[in-house]
């Protein structure tokens, strides 16, 4: 996979995405808003990637957001998108509907639309070092997008004292890791061997089984319960016919390691 902005690394069933623009913060710029969809749409028809790990170029930054310089001289808008096109819209596996597991790992500073990559990841871990804010409105920007997926990861108040603080206070990562923004700070020197450790060991399970776990909790979180758990249901029934479930009960038996299937979506 080759992209501009993004560094793509993979072995293993691991996927390691790396926003690239360190001298930038890996600020966000249309380029790398179309570069993060497509990349996601490569890995959802990857038979060789069972899990992502998500993070960013350098050690100050996962990425601080839309570039301030693109906003001013206007080059960040995708005036010719349909609304619903917008590549802004389209940045995480869960805009993208990619079931595979997501692990972000956190080197540093998140702001404004870097906390996509938090609010939409299924594990956080981060960085002692890390820091969590917005400055929207400082700048005179809705925080929009970014704040509803956060309302449902973390409890209200956290999310509008971030966003209406514009900056003014900075969340630290014991913080986030008190509000369950994130579920585990580390050194910065382990975090890279941490978030692949997690990876290896969730790239063990069957692939089909893992991203059909994920898009049943994500997708409950759209419905009321009852819905939720009649869709549920709905993929445990689709799954009793999949070659996993047989493999994965003989493997067990039988003490070996199990033959998964590959998954494609």
């Amino acid at each position: 996979m080759e992209f501009e902005t993004l560094l793509v690394e993979k072995s293993d069933g691991v996927a390691t995405l790396t926003l690239n623009r360190p001298a930038r913060h890996n600020a966000l710029t249309l380029t790398m808003a179309r570069e993060l969809r497509r990349f996601w749409e490569i890995v959802k028809a990857d038979p060789e990637v069972v899990c992502i790990i998500v993070t960013g170029a350098g050690e100050k930054a996962l990425c601080t957001g839309m570039d301030v310089a693109d906003v001013a001289s206007g080059a960040a808008s995708d005036r010719d998108a349909d609304p619903n096109e917008q590549p802004w819209l389209h940045l995480t596996a869960i805009h993208n509907r990619c079931w595979k597991p997501v692990i972000t790992a956190v080197n540093g500073m998140v702001v404004g639309g870097g906390l996509h990559f938090v609010a939409d990841s299924d594990l956080v871990i981060c960085a002692e070092n890390a820091t969590f804010f917005d400055t929207h409105v400082k700048v005179g920007l809705i925080a929009g997008i970014e704040f509803v997926g956060l309302a449902r990861r973390i409890p209200l108040e956290a999310v509008l004292r971030m966003a209406l603080l514009g900056g003014e206070e900075r969340m630290t990562a014991q913080q986030a890791l008190e509000i369950g923004l994130v579920g585990e700070v580390v050194p910065a020197e382990q975090l890279k061997d941490r978030a692949r450790e997690l990876a290896e060991r969730i790239s063990r399970h069957s692939p089909t089984a893992l991203a059909r776990t994920k898009r049943a909790i994500w997708e409950s979180l759209d419905v009321g319960l009852h819905e939720g758990l009649a869709r549920a249901w709905s993929l445990i029934e689709e799954h009793t016919a999949h070659g996993d479930l047989e493999e994965g009960t003989a493997a067990f038996v039988e003490k070996r390691k199990p033959r998964w299937a590959p998954y494609t979506d």
